[in-house]
């Protein structure tokens, strides 16, 4: 196999550790959304809590497994590169602390105004006092979540740097066990059982964190409190991560709005949206994510040699390999959303009028992941470049449009519109992502990587629709749940198989790569 061949054999099996434990979360984080909807619903609870953790977790993208990972992991692995381990800890040390200070006071603070916060971002709330007082309420309770996801990004993005890539995407799984585990376990001992799942934020917070500390600790790495932010090493991850906090509020403002919205909305609307988002998040996190973690530290060693050779190499890996394993899961996704949702979460109190909304808010969302996905192994080519501030000003510009569309959406698909409004923005922005990366002295073949994706969309649209139209009767007298999921098995795996055959028929290359990775041994 030649350097190039083998280089691309490290990237695909690395990606499919990540891919395979990632996977192990996302089911465990499915498991997490069928516990809520079996005891809850879509309800006031449920409208509630979610309202309550997106205000944690939309910070969490800024200050944890968004712009602080993307702007720490390239410094500490140039540092790791070309200085040692030395130099890379005591970087390691100013970032960790300057979180604990940082992240610790935007905590305090965020529980102190969480009133305030939630009057803006649920204002459709205030004329229910008792759906008001419970999603401040576990808001401040949820809140100590951000600074121990936070840490926890840090310490995978060490992991990550030194090739340590699978108890770092198991940790999320710890998390997904945490609520599980919590809600299961003391539903019955709160007059208001939603407070279990909220205790179970800070349980698998905790642990998240918790199982990746042995791993660092035996790499050598001790920490000690040291904060220097006129450190180059620290004046370098302050100069990628300020632009990166202004892209990504912007991103954040856009899905408080959404949030005020659907809170004005029918009852159950926010619940609807974030059953399907969460869907449209397993395939994402599984592939899409897998690949832009493992792309990320890659391309920071390449263009810290100045191999842009190699970078572009390595965008056309990911960003091919992305397209092979989202195009079909997004279709899937839009043609089996009924199915799929009837399956997971229409039991107990979640009816079959719930699973028809949520199919359809899931709808919209399936051609967004396309966008999403492109966008996550896009990016990490202008972090390893050093460059947070053309993708910070193209996500300005997306959440603009994303804004702009809401009113027209909404009006004619309800709140379907607000997810449709956001797969259109999604797509738009990874669009203009490709289109300026030669002015960063990525040679891109427009027209190439055009025609593949053809190529992979005709095959998986083609599958996948036509999988639809398979005859198949699960039989009288099955159980329910047997039923349900071997009707929805067998039309996966029919398209599934059509799929592979479709994309040998259209001579889909990143096919042939996987498959001599996979039987090869050499």
């Amino acid at each position: 196999m030649s350097t190039a061949n083998v280089k691309k054999s490290s990237l695909v099996r690395s990606a499919g550790l990540v891919s395979v434990l990632t996977a192990v979360s996302r089911v465990l984080g499915l498991v997490r959304e069928q516990v809520m909807a079996y005891f809850f619903g879509a309800s006031m609870a449920t409208d509630a809590f979610v309202t309550a953790f997106r205000i944690p977790n939309l910070l969490r993208d800024l200050f944890a497994e968004g712009a602080l990972s993307s702007a720490f992991v390239p410094v500490f692995k140039n540092k790791l590169t070309r200085e040692g381990d030395r130099e890379a800890f005591s970087l390691a040390n100013s970032v960790l602390t300057a979180i604990l200070l940082i992240v610790g006071g935007i905590v305090a603070l965020g529980m102190i105004a969480t009133p305030v916060i939630i009057y803006i971002s649920a204002n459709g709330f205030v004329e229910f006092p008792a759906k008001f007082a419970l999603t401040v309420s576990l808001t401040r309770l949820m809140f100590v979540y951000l600074l121990l996801v936070s840490l926890s990004a840090a310490v995978m993005g060490m992991l990550n740097s030194f090739g340590r890539f699978g108890i770092p995407a198991l940790s999320p799984a710890l998390f997904n066990l945490g609520i599980i585990a919590c809600t299961l376990g003391l539903y019955k001992y709160f007059e208001l059982p939603v407070y279990a799942m909220a205790i179970g934020v800070l349980v698998g917070g905790l642990a998240q964190l918790a199982i990746q500390l042995p791993q660092l600790w035996r790499l050598g790495y001790r920490f000690r409190l040291q904060l220097s932010f006129l450190d180059e090493g620290m004046k370098r991850v302050i100069g990628l991560f300020l632009p990166m906090v202004v892209g990504m509020s912007a991103g954040r403002i856009n899905i408080i709005l959404s949030t005020l919205l659907a809170s004005f909305l029918m009852e159950g609307a926010i619940s609807y949206l974030n059953y399907s988002y969460r869907l449209m998040h397993f395939p994402l996190g599984v592939f899409a994510v897998a690949l832009g973690t493992v792309a990320l530290p890659r391309a920071s060693e390449v263009a810290g040699k100045g191999d842009f050779e190699g970078l572009r190499r390595t965008f056309y890996e990911t960003i091919n390999l992305n397209m092979l394993l989202i195009l079909p899961s997004a279709c899937f996704l839009g043609f089996w959303g009924a199915e799929i949702i009837s399956l997971i979460y229409q039991w107990g109190e979640f009816s079959q009028a719930d699973t028809a909304n949520a199919a359809l808010a899931l709808l919209h969302y399936s051609y967004g992941l396309i966008g999403f996905s492109a966008v996550r192994v896009t990016v990490p080519v202008y972090y390893a470049l050093g460059d947070s501030r053309l993708p910070m000003k193209i996500s300005i510009g997306s959440v603009l449009l994303n804004m702009a569309l809401y009113w027209p959406m909404i009006r004619v698909l309800d709140f379907a519109g607000l997810a449709a409004a956001t797969s259109i923005a999604s797509l738009v922005n990874f669009g203009f992502l490709l289109w300026f990366l030669p002015r960063k002295g990525i040679s891109i073949s427009f027209g190439r990587l055009f025609l593949n994706f053809v190529r992979i969309g005709a095959a998986a649209f083609l599958a996948f629709y036509a999988a639809t139209f398979i005859p198949f009767d699960p039989g009288a007298g099955q159980p329910e749940v047997a039923a349900r999921v071997v009707k929805l098995l067998v039309g996966g795996m029919a398209a599934a198989i059509l799929y592979l055959i479709l994309c040998v028929v259209f001579r889909v290359g990143e096919l042939s790569l996987v498959r001599e990775i996979l039987f090869k041994k050499k």
